[in-house]
């Protein structure tokens, strides 16, 4: 009996602070997500001190490596702009109830199109700009059809034999490492090369180094990812397509008696999410690398892209700030692993420090409007 009061305080303090959260502005969860990570750097500098470590040389450097100089700010670009793409990637599936883990098997797919579309009209169409043009289209056209066909496996094996989605794109992760390994090794590697890589793009198959001046990195590529955030967000919130897919995902029995056919549209559902995938893999070759190489070494944009999307709250146009925030953590930790004798793992643990931090809010938001609470308050 004594505990029933304290239980009703505690039901009653979760109540309003879930209705805090679901009434907050776009404004106020941003300012909410800055706090939480300045609170995760201060607890992490206090962890860094604890460990035997210069504290505020840590912060320093973390924030240095991420935006000191121009050429780290364009290294911060570079990765939001990979990671915002995946994390579109993931959205699209996550927000209509399909869990796609693949989206790092469907990100090598979607490269290795590019690459093999660029690769293979390259002779056969004219030298400079006109023909680099028109094979940057082609080539990300063939990214997003392979990413998407990709993506339709596991939507197919899911809708019509009824086959956990997450296992199977799991697996496809492995198996397109594997395979395009295989082919770009055996089939496309130049004669004498060290590493199993194909011939470089040519010169004029290229995105202009525009602002920074970095070879890896283009505002161009940078735009492309906000253009796709847009459509995308558009295409969910406003047409019926998009409604479909959010109906079918968490409403499966509403959706069939509306008529939309379910199992369609799981797998439509899945063959979106891997032509954004697809398209970040094709960005990925073109803007960063220039040519293909062992995808088993390639960073893991495909799998951050999932924390990403959670901190979005699975939203299109939240995935902006999430990926920028990803985006500086991951330049300033490597800029801190190459300049401080400060051992990997303790980075680690303060970057996951700052993700804690800044998901719990929205976590405890996403919660709260699954379970009802906040509802009373209101």
């Amino acid at each position: 009996m004594s505990s029933d009061p304290g239980r009703a305080r505690t039901r009653l303090v979760l109540e309003r602070a879930a209705d805090r959260l679901l009434r907050a502005s776009v404004l106020e969860r941003a300012l909410i997500a800055v706090a939480s990570t300045l609170l995760a750097l201060v607890v992490g500098a206090v962890v860094v001190a604890l460990s035997g470590y210069d504290a505020i040389e840590f912060v320093a450097s973390l924030l240095y490596g991420a935006f000191g100089t121009r050429s780290n700010v364009a290294f911060t670009l570079r990765q939001s702009t990979m990671l915002i793409l995946a994390g579109v990637a993931v959205a699209i599936a996550f927000r209509a109830g399909v869990f796609n883990i693949g989206v790092q098997g469907q990100f090598v797919v979607g490269g290795f199109a590019t690459a093999v579309t660029v690769l293979g009209l390259a002779p056969h169409l004219p030298a400079g700009v006109g023909g680099g043009v028109a094979l940057l289209l082609l080539g990300t056209f063939a990214g997003v059809l392979g990413g998407g066909a990709y993506a339709a496996l596991p939507g197919l094996m899911k809708a019509y034999a009824d086959a956990n989605e997450v296992i199977t794109t799991i697996m496809l992760n492995f198996i397109a490492s594997g395979v395009v390994f295989f082919v770009v090794d055996r089939f496309l590697r130049p004669e004498g090369a060290a590493a199993p890589n194909t011939e470089r793009f040519p010169d004029y198959v290229d995105l202009p180094p525009l602002v920074f001046g970095s070879p890896s990195f283009s505002v161009l590529g940078l735009g492309v990812a906000l253009v796709a955030v847009v459509v995308v967000a558009a295409v969910m919130a406003r047409t019926r397509f998009g409604y479909d897919l959010v109906t079918s995902g968490h409403q499966a029995a509403a959706a069939t008696y509306s008529g939309v056919d379910h199992r369609r549209t799981v797998v439509a559902t899945m063959t979106f999410s891997g032509m954004v995938a697809g398209l970040t893999g094709a960005l990925f070759v073109v803007m960063i690398l220039g040519y293909y190489s062992d995808p088993n070494t390639y960073p893991t944009f495909g799998f951050d892209a999932i924390a990403v999307s959670l901190l979005a709250a699975n939203n299109p146009l939240g995935v902006v700030p999430a990926g920028l925030l990803f985006g500086g953590l991951d330049a300033g930790q490597q800029y801190v692993g190459f300049t401080l004798d400060v051992p990997p793992e303790l980075v680690d643990g303060v970057i996951g420090l700052v993700v804690l931090f800044v998901a719990t809010p929205e976590l405890f938001r996403m919660a709260a409007m699954r379970v009802g609470l906040g509802e009373r308050e209101r």
